[in-house]
């Protein structure tokens, strides 16, 4: 992995679209194979369309104009726990899509031992939703992302979820070993909580972005 910013950065103090915990439905389960899936079905976001989803991950890096100041816009999605995102592999073109790779450091909840700092291929990214798979140190694949997108007249029914360990007998085994000591129900609620805020606040700035940036293509 390339070398990144690591440490906390300070937070914003910007406006943001804080959603709570309550504003969505969310839980964790044990899958058949042994996994644990923590999932969230967010409010819809208001304004903010499928397209406008699929165009904000292939564009994650550089800056934004808000609130008459100029910021890193992942900085922005949520304003105290991101720290640093990248494209580690584009595809042959240039473009951002399955076969494309994510570098991303984060801390949940802001809190030093829930330190996310991972690269991630991924899979799938269209208006019908958005898979990657997060691999510890740049190798372990541990975990999965899946992210639905259904429009609504209002804009979008946004569910997702994290899936942790790998599929087989070796994780039953040692899944409550792994809870223990890499990532337990409170980490979980901390991972939910986190991306509820970074979800709503898609609607303060996401509509304005994507109008600015792609008025040249209409």
């Amino acid at each position: 992995m390339k070398k990144v910013q690591l440490g906390l950065l300070a937070k914003l103090d910007i406006r943001w679209n804080r959603k709570s915990v309550k504003s969505a439905e969310s839980g964790r389960e044990v899958l058949a194979d042994g996994r644990v899936k923590y999932w969230i079905r967010h409010d819809t976001i208001k304004g903010v369309f499928p397209k406008m989803l699929v165009w904000w991950f292939q564009h994650l890096e550089g800056d934004i104009e808000y609130e008459g100041k100029i910021y890193n816009r992942y900085h922005v999605w949520h304003p105290e726990d991101h720290v640093h995102v990248s494209y580690e592999k584009r595809k042959p073109d240039g473009s951002v899509g399955p076969g494309a790779v994510l570098r991303i450091v984060e801390y949940l909840g802001r809190k030093k031992n829930y330190l996310v700092n991972v690269v991630s291929p991924i899979e799938k990214l269209d208006e019908e939703g958005f898979i990657h798979n997060p691999k510890l140190y740049g190798f372990l694949p541990i975990a999965r992302m899946e992210y639905s997108f259904k429009e609504s007249a209002e804009g979008t029914r946004y569910e997702n979820c994290l899936i942790v360990g790998w599929k087989g007998f070796s994780f039953k085994l040692l899944r409550p070993i792994f809870e223990f000591l890499f990532f337990d129900n409170q980490h979980g609620f901390y991972w939910i909580k986190h991306n509820i805020e970074e979800v709503g606040q898609f609607e303060s700035f996401l509509p304005d972005l994507y109008r600015k940036e792609n008025e040249n293509l209409r």
